[in-house]
């Protein structure tokens, strides 16, 4: 099987990036967002990501984004600057095709270039193991479990850390 290219966001890709995240935040436990940001938001995200030097990718399948990747800072401290958090999240129909892998390599790529050290991702605890494989098989390693943080959907959610370093400065 061949994954399409993975290459940077533009402002044209973003209705279709707020499409596949709209669907998460509606249908699933994936997020902790309970109502859809407006595209004004992924407008300000892209600016500000791309500002810093910090990746947001998209892999396109048959000319439609299929999937979207990207790193933020971790928290706003300035001792955290070398730290990002990453997120990945695939349109519904396009999962288990290995465009997950492909944004997150392509994202871990970005952050080693732009000089990060430490990846973070927190995964929403949803009864499946993709997003926690998926990380595990670049490198990440569990780094502790926050119980019952989130409540969505009926139910409380409990948010998985991962960590991966990039550079041996960590």
């Amino acid at each position: 099987m061949t994954v399409p290219p993975v290459r940077p966001a533009a402002p044209a890709d973003l209705a279709a990036v707020a499409d596949i995240y709209a669907h998460y935040v509606r249908h699933t436990v994936a997020t902790f967002d309970e109502a859809p940001p407006p595209a004004a938001d992924w407008h300000r995200r892209l600016d500000d990501l791309t500002g810093r030097g910090l990746p947001f990718l998209v892999a396109e399948v048959d000319g439609e984004v299929a999937g979207y990747a990207y790193a933020g800072p971790w928290r706003p401290k300035p001792a955290y600057r070398h730290t990002v958090e990453d997120s990945v999240y695939l349109a519904p129909a396009r999962t288990g095709r290995g465009l997950g892998s492909a944004l997150l390599a392509g994202v871990l790529d970005g952050c080693a270039a732009a000089g990060v050290r430490q990846v973070i991702a927190v995964i929403a605890d949803t009864g499946g193991d993709a997003s926690t494989a998926l990380h595990r098989r670049h490198g990440f390693a569990e780094a502790g479990r926050l119980t019952g943080v989130g409540h969505k959907l009926g139910r409380a959610v409990d948010t998985v850390l991962m960590q991966r370093a990039l550079t041996s400065r960590g």
